[in-house]
Formats: structure tokens, sequence, C-alpha cells
């Protein structure tokens, strides 16, 4: 299924867009469309549609299937990774259905919850989705929003479930040494089919040049450029360029930071480009104020970050 694809998907640059909801209406799908084919000529090497930047948990599985389509039909031969996570399992097998109907190279799955989940119960979800599909799958281990956190014994018991193909980790250690060392025991108890990606953009450097195999991007979706020579550097082992391209995005890393995660940000960013419409996120969810605003473009424009 990959033959004449530009990359794995499973490794590199995984950008993930936006998906327009401008307020209680549904997806803006022109401006998604138009963000998936900015991605796809930048050279990504995969599209992360659907993931927490992508909203998908404000949508119906009706919305998530047309969006799945909209993504694969202007990603341009790069493969589209596709975000399945939902409250019940018949919901999570549902939208990975729709996804792979609609030709996504791989799906997405974080275990969702309102009940705190167990270890079992999260077991329980990937091995009855991995049983009933047929494209490979990426665990996205994203504690910030599901308040779920995953144990290494959980890890290694999920990546040995079939078309398991990655991990999306959460961000590692700040020191160099520590980091190395935390995606060595990783490489160690899981299998070489496995591929471990990093997630948090300000974490993105430091776990490339400690050994992982992709960065799931935030800011890649929507600024592509930086996010490909940060990638592009530490993959050729030049670990001093890829800190300095992200010492000089600090202070976009500063406002994820300042506004609890980086959905509200990128999604003004987008807006300011002129890439979607001013109200582009679902409510209840109001954005950042007109001051905030102002600040951010202060900072785009002082890092030449354009459409």
């Amino acid at each position: 299924m990959f033959t004449g694809l530009r990359s794995f998907p499973f490794t590199g640059l995984s950008a993930f867009p936006l998906t327009p909801i401008p307020g209680n209406g549904s997806v803006d799908e022109k401006a998604f469309a138009a963000l998936v084919g900015r991605l796809a000529a930048a050279g990504v090497d995969s599209i992360g549609a659907l993931g927490s930047t992508g909203s998908y948990a404000y949508l119906t599985l009706e919305e998530r299937a047309r969006a799945a389509r909209i993504a694969v039909e202007h990603a341009d031969e790069v493969p589209v990774i596709v975000g399945i996570g939902a409250l019940r399992t018949r919901q999570v097998l549902q939208a990975a259905e729709d996804a792979q109907n609609a030709g996504a190279a791989a799906v997405l799955l974080a275990p969702v919850s309102y009940q705190p989940l167990t270890d079992d119960d999260v077991y329980g979800l990937f091995e009855e989705v991995t049983a009933n599909r047929s494209v490979p799958l990426v665990i996205y281990d994203n504690p910030g929003t599901t308040h779920f956190t995953f144990t290494d014994e959980l890890y290694a018991r999920l990546a040995q479930l079939p078309q398991v193909a990655s991990i999306k980790i959460p961000a590692l250690p700040a020191d160099p040494e520590q980091a190395r060392a935390r995606v060595a025991y990783l490489r160690q108890i899981l299998p070489d089919t496995v591929t471990v990606g990093i997630s948090g953009d300000a974490a993105a450097a430091t776990g490339l040049n400690a050994g992982c195999d992709a960065w799931y991007s935030v800011i890649g979706g929507t600024f592509p450029e930086p996010a490909l020579a940060l990638t592009r550097a530490a993959q050729a082992g030049n670990s001093e360029l890829a800190l300095a391209e992200s010492r000089r995005l600090q202070p976009l890393w500063d406002l994820f930071a300042e506004h609890g995660g980086s959905l509200r940000v990128v999604a003004a960013a987008a807006a300011h480009l002129g890439l979607t419409a001013d109200h582009n996120l679902p409510l209840p969810l109001r954005g950042l104020t007109a001051e905030e605003r102002a600040r951010l473009a202060t900072v785009m424009e002082q890092l030449q970050l354009h459409a």
C-alpha cells in the first residue's frame, strides 16, 4: 500500500493541520483542503488529519469521515494518518473503518475517556481495533488531553499487537543524555517494527537528536518550512542546527506554554495568515483575544513565519 509514496509515514516530519471549524458550524472544507494541499506541496513526510490540533473530538463521525476523505484527496500521494479516538469502542471502530475507506495510510488512536481508564481498558481497546483493521496504527500518548498515562509495560504490550507501527510519545527530558537514554530504553522494549515519534513541539529537536524516528508536529501543520528545516537537520546528524532552529522558535513555544497548549495559538496564526476565517475553532473554544492575537502577529513577524 506504500508503493509510490514519497516516504514511509512513520519517520520524518508528520504535519498535523488545523481543522477549521467555525463556532457551531461544521468543517470549513475549502480551507481544510487548502491547508492539506500546502503541506503536500511543502514536501512533508506525512500528514496527520484529525489529531488534537484537528479538533477531532468536536466532530460527528459523519464530519470526521468527510474530513478524512478531503485530506486524502488533497494530499497528493503524501501518506495521511487519520485520528480515530472516541469515547466508545464502537465509535472508534466506525471512525477507523471510515478512515480506511477514505484511503488513509494509517490511523492514530488516543484513549479518549470521560470515566478514568485502566491499563486493561486501554489494552482491550487497542486489541479490538487492531484486530479489525488492515492499515497500520499509531499509538497516541497525550496525557495532557486524555488524562491517561501510558506505562512502559503497556507500551510493550501494545507494541506486540498486529498493525501497531509507531508510538507518538510525550516530550522527553530536556537533558540530551537523559533523552537519549530514554529513547534507547524504548528501543529495548519495543519491536524493531515500531517507530518512536516525538510530540510537543518545543521538545522536537531534543527528541529527534536523541534518536526518535519522527516528529508528530503541530507547527508543521501551519508552518511546514521551519518544521522541515529542523527535521532535516536532525536527520542529517546536524544536532546543533536542529537545536538552533528550535531556539529561534522559542517565542512560539513560549506562547504555546502560556496558552495551555498549541491549539489556540496555531488557530490564530492560521487566521492571521488568511488561511482560514477569523473564527476557526469549535465552540465553546473561544481562541485568543484581540490583544493576544496582536502579540502573536508580532512574534510571527519577528520569526518571519509567513504563508
